[in-house]
């Protein structure tokens, strides 16, 4: 990725105290679906009638009783057409680590930005995270398949044990992740188009430097890099005949 794409990013909010009474406050979850092996990312399109054909990151309302995670998978798949699965990456974020405590910054799906948008002529208020998903591998598909009207499946989550060059290793030379047709919920989905692009195209696309949704992209993409650079150093510790504990 070039430099000219990280000069500037959008900007954090001052923090601020507001309250919201359940009925006047929606939450909703969007994601960044990355084909790891080619270095692409799912950019959707629709047509507005005022402005013409506008770009997005597929992103929507989760369900009453629906975790966020799950509703920003779901969220993908409905609006783009593509399966996909949250990418724990060496996210910098300040929510606790489960116990027992460790010092470690381990590989986390957490969001890495959240916005916060009116609705309803300003009467409610839209919270919605931003995740970073991967598409799925060639054996996790077919497990996935649904008859018509079938609730949505959930793909598993992405293992723990797993590093991102096995999980690269799943997929033959040239694999093409599936696109599914006709996943969209209601007649302005069913609209939608999706484009697999490379991730310098897909900020552009997105509205490039000061955009959130082209920030997600340069985050998620960076964080997978750097999972890698993480990975690749884990191994060659291991392999360094230092590290050999003599017998």
């Amino acid at each position: 990725m070039s430099s000219s794409s990280t000069k500037s990013v959008p900007r954090s909010e001052a923090p601020i105290f507001s309250q919201y009474a359940a009925e006047n406050f929606v939450q909703g979850a969007g994601v960044a679906i990355f084909h790891i092996a080619s270095a692409r990312v799912v950019v959707c399109s629709a047509v507005d009638r005022r402005i013409g054909k506008y770009y997005f990151l597929p992103k929507g309302r989760r369900d009453a009783g629906e975790d966020t995670r799950t509703g920003a998978e779901r969220e993908g798949f409905e609006e783009s057409g593509y399966r996909n699965r949250l990418l724990p990456l060496p996210t910098i974020h300040h929510q606790p680590q489960a116990h027992p405590r460790v010092t470690a910054q381990p590989m986390t799906a957490e969001p890495i930005w959240i916005q916060m948008m009116p609705l309803a002529r300003n009467t409610k208020q839209y919270l919605l995270y931003w995740y970073i998903a991967e598409t799925l591998p060639p054996d996790v598909e077919p497990l996935l398949v649904s008859k018509p009207n079938e609730p949505y499946k959930p793909p598993p989550a992405f293992p723990s044990g797993l590093t991102l060059r096995e999980r690269l290793a799943m997929e033959p030379k040239g694999y093409e992740p599936v696109h599914h047709e006709g996943t969209g919920v209601d007649e302005e989905e069913q609209t939608y188009e999706s484009h697999l692009v490379s991730v310098e195209e897909g900020m552009a696309l997105l509205g490039g430097t000061g955009s959130v949704m082209a920030d997600v992209v340069r985050r998620g993409w960076e964080g997978i890099q750097k999972r890698l650079e993480m990975e690749k150093a884990d191994e060659t510790r291991v392999e360094s005949p230092e590290q050999i504990p003599s017998v």
